[in-house]
């Protein structure tokens, strides 16, 4: 308890360096923020002209880029989920028991359930319908 009431009491230098020195970083950081600022609106003020004359080269190239990183990235999340997939019916068929084979186990016997009731009506209709 002696411990917790120390900490509580800290003197009076020791907060006063502790908001001095977040005042100097924040300060720094805003600063540094607003250089950052200043120099992307000078660059984007100079490249403008630039992007303008190029535009006709920049453009497509830019949609060819984008549209290959975008097939790039779709192709690895296919392959991704392909495999995953491929390893996860390599685990059901061998046995292992991954993850939702028992709710796949149930959805296949309702199906095949669902399956034997619709023939059955429909032999019932079609011998009705017969006599």
């Amino acid at each position: 308890m002696a411990d917790h009431y120390l900490q509580n009491t800290q003197p009076m230098t020791h907060q006063m360096v502790k908001a001095a020195t977040a005042a100097t970083a924040g300060g720094s950081l805003l600063i540094l923020s607003g250089l950052i600022l200043a120099g992307t609106v000078i660059a984007l003020t100079i490249a403008t002209p630039l992007f303008v004359i190029f535009s006709p080269v920049l453009v497509p190239a830019l949609i060819a880029t984008a549209l290959l990183a975008t097939g790039f990235v779709a192709s690895g999340g296919f392959g991704v989920a392909a495999v995953t997939v491929l390893s996860w019916i390599y685990r059901y068929v061998t046995g292992r028991h991954p993850p939702a084979a028992d709710q796949l186990d149930s959805a296949g016997m309702k199906l095949a359930s669902k399956a034997r009731e619709m023939k059955d009506r429909a032999a019932q209709l079609t011998g009705a319908a017969a006599s």
